[in-house]
């Protein structure tokens, strides 16, 4: 597979926040730094969202793929996560991505099949790969008749 480069720009606004682009995006994304933090503004996405985001949303189009490849019919998924920031040794480090997905199939008999491509898509996630956060699975699979 060929490299693959994805461009990502910033501008600064204000205080502690700025704006988000791609070139091949119709849309901006505000930035700022979180509440917790020194002069950190609420109600916009924060690059410890989007950093679980990321985990979150690579998940979830890996799940699509592994589960479309295994032949995996559900009626539907959802996810959540949790991005666990700490402080070790004196740094801020996000040491834990818990994904939540919840995954509704039809029939019992999957139930099997369902877990195993639940498991495959977190161990094959590119992001999750590539970060030093553990990443930790926590899936519900219901059966909807």
């Amino acid at each position: 597979m060929e490299n693959h480069i994805y461009n990502v720009n910033l501008k600064w606004e204000s205080d502690r926040k700025g704006l988000i682009s791609a070139p091949e995006l119709p849309t901006t994304i505000e930035v700022a730094t979180p509440p917790e933090f020194d002069k950190g503004m609420p109600n916009i996405w924060s690059p410890e969202h989007l950093f679980t985001a990321s985990v979150l949303s690579c998940f979830m189009t890996t799940f699509l793929a592994i589960s479309e490849y295994s032949k995996l019919d559900f009626i539907s998924f959802e996810c959540s996560s949790d991005g666990i920031l700490e402080k070790i040794e004196g740094k801020y480090l996000m040491t834990k991505i818990i994904v939540k997905p919840i995954l509704t199939i039809a029939d019992l008999n999957k139930i099997e099949k369902a877990q195993r491509v639940l498991e495959l898509s977190e161990k094959a996630c590119l992001i999750s790969n590539s970060i030093k956060s553990e990443v930790i699975l926590k899936p519900t699979i219901n059966i909807e008749n």
